[in-house]
């Protein structure tokens, strides 16, 4: 049966552990590292942390958009192998784009209630700095007078040539059609930049942060690959982008467009980062009692498809039918974390769905930490487990729009609640 979305809930599939790089600065300290490394850095990690052996994981899927790397195409096998999953052990890439770190959760999900595995690796990695300048139309050669057509990636792949708007033109609709103020977003965006300083300083990301330095990584009979840091900055620790930004400065900022209400201050900001996490089994983590102990219940996964032209309001419709697929209402969700891409895409869910804003993005979000394509979903997955923990509340929701037109959310359920 079809409803216009895609959604399921898990019975007893477990969010066990998980972590992530630093999220640093564009053409900043992890600019240079290959996204593949990053992930094997983040995957060993969550292994360790979930107390789970590499050798007892029975899927890896891992997610990159770019291809900032010329071995791109077999990042996630190189990231199981160097990460110690047995050789026997197969490897996926997937890609939904700023969903994609929701989409390794649902598929890990859906291999596990099919019976392919028990348990999984799922990483996701983005390099926003490594990015290529490329040519599609050269493969036969130059010819004399010809257009030389080497573009920026990162930069073309903002535009959406169906509905002819980049991202930032998607967030300008939304705020058109839902009366969203340039000072509304700015504030926004103020509190975006408040919370996650906030958080920083009281020490919430320092358990989901593993510190990326300079490191090698050995495979027995395999070349040695690793991570190389530059001597000005030998250790990487915390996340970059935050910075105090009150209203005042970010009022002086231009709009991208003119008339506007999206800024450089009020969008995500482009970082370079890399989470993981494990996924099992209920019968995987009763096995385990000893060794493992969940984060939370990973509850259930939905996609919808919207407007492209208006693709930043697909978090609203995903969270409906995420809730109705799982039989919960709005009001019984303690936390709900919606990707920041733009500050005025984010308010337009906001007043979609009738969201408080005490309940929305509270350690802030991607306009204030930045957004590795990605890694996005997977660190606010992490980020709402962990602080459903901290709240000893049950139900939490992550979400983001995906750029041609979708949105997706996950549902995790922290089992301990008061």
């Amino acid at each position: 049966m079809s409803n216009g979305s895609f959604s399921a809930n898990f019975e007893d599939v477990w969010l066990l552990e998980g972590c992530r790089t630093p999220f640093v600065d564009y053409c900043g300290a992890l600019g240079g590292v290959s996204p593949t490394d990053l992930g094997i850095k983040v995957a060993r990690e969550a292994l360790t942390r979930s107390g789970v052996d590499g050798a007892d994981i029975g899927s890896v899927i891992a997610g990159s958009m770019a291809q900032a790397d010329f071995d791109a195409y077999v990042l996630p096998r190189h990231i199981g192998l160097y990460a110690g999953v047995p050789q026997a052990v197969p490897a996926l890439q997937v890609a939904r784009i700023c969903g994609t770190g929701f989409e390794l959760l649902r598929q890990a999900a859906d291999q596990i209630r099919l019976g392919y595995c028990d348990s999984a690796l799922v990483v996701a990695a983005e390099s926003m700095t490594r990015n290529p300048i490329a040519a599609y139309t050269h493969r036969s050669g130059f010819k004399l007078g010809a257009p030389v057509e080497f573009k920026d990636f990162l930069w073309e792949a903002l535009d959406d040539p169906a509905a002819q708007v980049s991202m930032i033109q998607t967030a300008e609709n939304l705020a058109k059609k839902y009366g969203i103020t340039r000072e509304e977003v700015d504030a926004y965006a103020a509190v975006s930049f408040e919370r996650a300083l906030a958080a920083q300083e009281a020490g919430k990301f320092a358990d989901e942060i593993v510190p990326v330095g300079t490191e090698a990584f050995e495979l027995p009979g395999y070349t040695a690959r690793g991570i190389r840091l530059s001597s000005k900055t030998p250790l990487q620790t915390t996340d970059t982008h935050p910075r105090p930004s009150p209203l005042a400065s970010l009022a002086k900022l231009r709009p991208v467009y003119p008339g506007g209400v999206q800024t450089a201050g009020n969008s995500a900001a482009l970082v370079d980062g890399a989470a993981a996490a494990v996924v099992a089994s209920g019968e995987f983590v009763r096995r385990q009692a000893d060794a493992v102990q969940p984060l939370a219940r990973l509850a259930g996964a939905a996609v919808v498809g919207v407007p492209p032209e208006i693709m930043g309001i697909g978090p609203a419709p995903a969270i409906r039918a995420l809730l109705a697929r799982c039989r919960l209402t709005l009001d019984d969700v303690a936390l709900f974390d919606i990707n920041e891409a733009q500050g005025a895409q984010v308010l337009a869910c906001q007043r979609e769905l009738g969201l408080p804003l005490d309940k929305l993005n509270v350690n802030g979000g991607a306009i204030a930490l930045g957004h590795p394509l990605a890694a996005s979903g997977l660190r606010i997955t992490l980020s709402v487990a962990r602080e459903l923990r901290r709240r000893g509340v049950r139900w939490g929701v992550a979400a983001a729009c995906v750029g041609g037109g979708q949105g997706m959310a996950v549902l995790v359920e922290h089992t301990g609640a008061n």
